[in-house]
């Protein structure tokens, strides 16, 4: 009944005007106020005149997000929610949309996606592992994208061959990566600040992806050993966050932590939190690629390689291909940061950016706002063009 009742609505708003500089946002499926999308809405605000865009943004809980005052946000499924989706000249999100986006002749959809590459087989490549109603909705999904961003060559490849789009791709890199180019300890004290840890304190960010039995089993790293490795090896006090996938946000609470130890999952932008790590931990989630950007250290923690290969997701990449450092127990874990290599290491990362064509240069928002000026604004856009550019 509820699909039915917003289908009527979509249809009646579908018949009202698009406002020509109306963008329309969201992230995660209206989880969080993060991803690409952010930092696309960010660069609006930071470079362009007020009033240039209308930006909306669609959270579940908009109440939560009342510190956002210079973007609108509504309620999704709300009956708001649903008029500026309707009459909003572009709509990005970073994930599929869902039958009720019903695209306008005259609207113009960017699928940011949620990485710059990815070592988990996607869409097509992984059509045999996920759920029907999923692939079926990642299918027409794509019939309505105008525009993919793509961090590097290989992802475009991955692109191509397996996300059902034949459209463009766009080859400037990913918005949410720009952050990490930049030099910014005020935005690291920041960061740390709302965060309740030490602005003197070096961090170890562990960031892993979710198993589609949402088990645990494979995260038990001994916090206090590897604090004491850490402090070994690098010197400083040590502060471990722990940021679970967005899947696994429920989870959280069930793994048991030590003494400087956090759980930092409910924060929404996990890009501040790469920006604010010393070293990172992950396993096969995306986010290692989005790190190798910074040149810093980044630990793979894989116990379950083999039964996640055979039974969760194949990879793109061979692990011992990659330049990251693996481990499969605790013992191997605490070994490899006690013999870490930097020199080595860093020349392996940037070996690994050159074989996969990066794209990523820190203006990836600049370019992807210069387009969609041009789409609401037509002529006069192209014009802006220089006036932005010398600003």
């Amino acid at each position: 009944m509820k699909k039915w009742i917003a289908l009527i609505i979509i249809y009646l708003c579908n018949y009202l005007p698009i406002k020509q500089n109306k963008v329309f946002l969201f992230s995660y499926y209206g989880s969080q106020y993060g991803c690409s999308p952010k930092y696309i809405t960010d660069y609006m605000m930071r470079y362009y005149p007020k009033g240039r865009f209308d930006v909306v943004w669609a959270f579940n809980d908009p109440d939560s997000k009342k510190h956002l005052d210079h973007v609108k946000k509504v309620k999704i499924m709300s009956l708001q929610y649903f008029y500026e989706l309707c009459t909003s000249k572009v709509v990005i999100t970073n994930y599929r949309t869902t039958g009720l986006f019903i695209k306008r002749k005259k609207q113009y959809y960017i699928q940011t996606w949620h990485s710059s590459l990815r070592l988990k087989h996607i869409e097509k490549d992984a059509e045999s592992v996920l759920p029907s109603s999923y692939v079926k909705m990642a299918k027409k999904d794509s019939v309505k994208c105008d525009l993919l961003l793509s961090g590097c060559k290989y992802s475009t490849a991955i692109f191509k061959r397996s996300f059902w789009y034949g459209g463009e791709i766009f080859e400037h890199g990913t918005p949410r990566n720009d952050l990490l180019f930049q030099r910014n300890p005020d935005k690291r004290a920041d960061v740390l600040e709302k965060l309740h840890v030490n602005p003197d304190s070096k961090v170890l960010l562990y960031a892993p992806t979710f198993r589609k039995n949402k088990s645990l089993e494979a995260y038990n790293i001994d916090w206090s050993r590897l604090v004491r490795q850490l402090e070994s090896r690098f010197g400083n006090e040590w502060t471990i966050l722990v940021k679970l996938h967005p899947h696994l946000t429920a989870e959280s609470g069930k793994l048991i932590y030590g003494d400087h130890v956090k759980d930092v999952t409910s924060y929404d932008d996990i890009q501040e939190l790469l920006l604010t790590a010393d070293v990172l931990i992950s396993d096969y989630s995306s986010l290692i690629f989005d790190y190798s950007i910074t040149k810093r250290p980044c630990f793979l923690y894989v116990p379950d390689l083999e039964e996640y290969t055979r039974q969760d997701r194949k990879l793109y990449f061979d692990i011992t291909d990659l330049p990251f450092i693996s481990a499969t127990s605790n013992n191997d874990l605490l070994e490899k940061v006690a013999t870490f290599d930097y020199v080595t290491y860093r020349k392996e990362i940037e070996k690994f950016l050159y074989k996969i064509g990066s794209f990523e240069d820190g203006n990836a928002s600049k370019q992807l706002v210069k387009r969609i000026d041009r789409i609401c604004h037509g002529q006069k856009g192209k014009r802006s063009e220089e006036i932005y550019e010398a600003v």
